[in-house]
């Protein structure tokens, strides 16, 4: 998709994907044989349900259909939003993966898989989780020194109230 229309689209969407309270995360329009797929993707400090992407989604397709912003020919419109183990390239998303697992990659080097505790304007307060028994350990990470970061799927994630009652039972 070239800059303009990418720009154009966003400039579109934008407001009124903000208007529904979401954050307007991606664009990307893509050819899928003679159709071309567009494909919006949209977010918000709590998530979004899937009421609200078919509302966004039935929004969206009344804007397109009133503007030439996608042009004569046929398109698909796919609305979603980020999965599980989106990137994090704003600081919104470290907020919103606050307690989540992150694996991130640094610019000295290196690799780091820690839970976000905190995020401030500077960067991240992290509990790196100990090995073979340790301690977890906290570490800080500068926003400058992190190359590429990602959320971590976690399937047996204890939260809390799990390990106040395993504690409870082991006593």
């Amino acid at each position: 998709m070239s800059t303009t229309q990418n720009e154009r689209l966003r400039g579109l969407l934008e407001p009124l994907v903000g208007a529904q309270g979401l954050d307007l995360e991606e664009i990307e329009v893509s050819q899928a044989g003679r159709r071309r797929v567009l494909r919006v993707v949209v977010d918000s400090d709590a998530g979004v349900d899937l009421d609200t992407v078919a509302d966004v989604s039935r929004a969206i397709s009344a804007k397109l259909d009133e503007t030439d912003a996608m042009g004569e020919g046929e398109y698909v419109l796919e609305v979603g939003s980020p999965g599980a183990d989106r990137p994090l390239t704003e600081h919104r998303h470290y907020v919103r993966a606050t307690g989540r697992l992150a694996k991130l990659q640094l610019h000295e080097g290196g690799e780091l898989v820690a839970r976000i505790l905190t995020v401030d304007d500077e960067g991240l307060d992290l509990e790196v989780p100990g090995v073979k028994g340790r301690k977890p350990t906290a570490r800080r990470v500068g926003f400058g020194d992190i190359a590429k970061a990602r959320v971590e799927v976690e399937f047996n994630r204890k939260n809390k109230q799990d390990e106040l009652e395993q504690e409870e039972e082991e006593a």
